[in-house]
C-alpha cells in the first residue's frame, strides 16, 4: 500500500472508489456513534453519572468492570484504525499545515479522554461527567473535520481535466 507512504490515490481510481465507500461508513460510525452517545449517556452532568454510577430512579445498575472493560477494549481499537485512516487522508489534503498537527492531535488526545474519563467517573469521582461530555463532543467536532477533509482528499471533487 504504497499510498500510505506518499498518497498516491488520486492515480487510482479503484483505490479511490474504495476510499469513498470506507469514509462513507466512517460517516455513518461518526453519526451513529453520536446517536448512541445520546440515546444512552446524553449531555448533562446527571445523565452522565446515572450512566457510569447507576440511578435508583430508572432502576439502572452502574456500569461493571468488565462492561467498562469491554467497551473500552472495542473503542481503542475502532477509534485508533478510524483516526488512522482519516489523519492519514487529512495530510494529503488542502488543509493549512499548521493546522494539521493540532487537529490530529487534538482528535487523537480528546478520543482517548472521551474513553478514560468514563473509568474516571466510575472509580474516581462523579465530577469528572463534565470532563466526559466534553471529551465526547471535541472527539466528535474533531472527528468529523477529519472525515470531510479526508472526502477533500481524495480529489473526487477535482475537475479531472486540470
Amino acid at each position: 500500500m504504497k499510498f500510505l507512504v506518499n498518497g498516491d490515490f488520486n492515480n487510482n481510481r479503484l483505490l479511490r472508489i474504495i476510499l469513498l465507500f470506507v469514509l462513507i461508513y466512517t460517516g455513518f460510525l461518526w453519526f451513529t456513534n453520536i446517536l448512541l452517545y445520546v440515546e444512552k449517556i446524553g449531555f448533562t452532568y446527571t445523565s452522565v453519572v446515572g450512566y457510569y454510577l447507576g440511578s435508583d430512579e430508572e432502576f439502572r445498575n452502574p456500569i461493571s468492570y468488565g462492561g467498562l472493560l469491554e467497551v473500552t477494549h472495542f473503542h481503542l481499537f475502532v477509534f485508533a484504525i478510524a483516526l488512522l485512516l482519516v489523519s492519514h487522508l487529512t495530510v494529503f489534503s488542502g488543509i493549512n499545515q499548521r493546522l494539521k498537527l493540532p487537529l490530529i492531535t487534538i482528535s487523537f488526545m480528546s478520543g482517548f479522554l472521551d474513553i478514560a474519563s468514563g473509568w474516571l467517573i466510575r472509580f474516581v469521582s462523579p465530577e469528572f461527567a463534565y470532563l466526559k461530555v466534553l471529551g465526547f463532543i471535541v472527539f466528535q467536532m474533531s472527528f468529523a473535520i477529519l472525515i470531510i477533509s479526508s472526502f477533500f482528499a481524495l480529489g473526487i471533487y477535482n475537475n479531472p481535466h486540470e
